[in-house]
C-alpha cells in the first residue's frame, strides 16, 4: 500500500488550489484596469439614494398595500395624479420623486448595470447620449423612476445595442448634476468610458 503525502490529500489540494484559481482571473482584470489607468467601483442603484430617502422607500405606508389590483387607485394615471397631489405632505410620495443625491458620489469612477433609453444619435445612428435606468421600459413604456435613479450618460465614442431590453454594464465618471428634458429628470450624469453586456 502506498502512503500518500499530506500534500496529495484531495481536500488539501482543493483548499489550496481553489482560492488560487479564483484569485488568478481577478489579478488579470486588476492588471488590465491598471494598464488602462482606470479602476471602477461597482455600485448598485440603491447606492445613489440618500440613506434617509431609501429608508422611506423600503417602508411604504399601509395605503400602498391596501390598494386593490385593477382599481381606479391602481391605474398609472391615477397614481401619477395622486403622487403630485400628495407629494407635498407625504414623505413616501416625496421619496418617489426625490431629487436628493449622495454628494460623496460626485467624481467617483463607477460601474453600474442598467438599461438604455436613447436620447441622441450621431450621423451613423449610433447612440451618443442616453438615460441609464434600473429597469427595462422606464421612461418609455411606464413612468420614469425617481430622478436620483436616472443617470444621463454622455457616450462620446458611441454606443450600439441590438435591443433596448438588453441590460449593460456602463463604466465612467459619475457627477451629481440635474438635467431635465421632455422624457424625464435626472440628478446624476456619467461620462461613459466603457460598456459591456450584463
Amino acid at each position: 500500500m502506498i502512503k500518500r503525502l499530506p500534500i496529495c490529500d484531495p481536500t488539501l489540494i482543493i483548499a489550496v488550489l481553489l482560492p488560487i484559481l479564483l484569485w488568478l482571473p481577478l489579478q488579470g482584470l486588476a492588471a488590465q484596469t491598471e494598464e488602462e489607468g482606470q479602476q471602477f467601483e461597482t455600485i448598485i442603484w440603491p447606492d445613489l439614494i440618500p440613506e434617509d430617502v431609501l429608508e422611506i422607500l423600503m417602508n411604504p405606508p399601509a395605503y400602498i398595500s391596501e390598494t386593490e389590483d385593477g382599481s381606479l387607485e391602481d391605474q398609472i394615471d391615477s397614481n401619477i395624479k395622486n403622487a403630485i397631489a400628495t407629494a407635498s405632505d407625504d414623505p413616501y410620495q416625496q421619496a418617489l420623486v426625490s431629487t436628493e443625491v449622495r454628494p460623496e458620489m460626485n467624481g467617483l469612477m463607477v460601474r453600474l448595470p442598467g438599461f438604455v433609453v436613447p436620447l441622441e444619435f450621431n450621423d451613423d445612428q449610433v447612440i451618443t447620449q442616453f438615460f441609464l435606468v434600473p429597469y427595462f421600459g422606464a421612461c418609455l413604456h411606464m413612468p420614469p423612476p425617481p430622478p436620483n435613479q436616472i443617470i444621463l450618460v454622455d457616450a462620446a465614442q458611441g454606443l450600439t445595442v441590438d435591443e433596448l431590453s438588453t441590460p449593460l454594464w456602463v463604466s465612467g465618471k459619475l457627477a451629481t448634476q440635474v438635467t431635465e428634458n421632455d422624457m424625464a429628470m435626472s440628478t446624476y450624469s456619467l461620462e461613459m468610458m466603457d460598456y459591456e453586456r450584463y
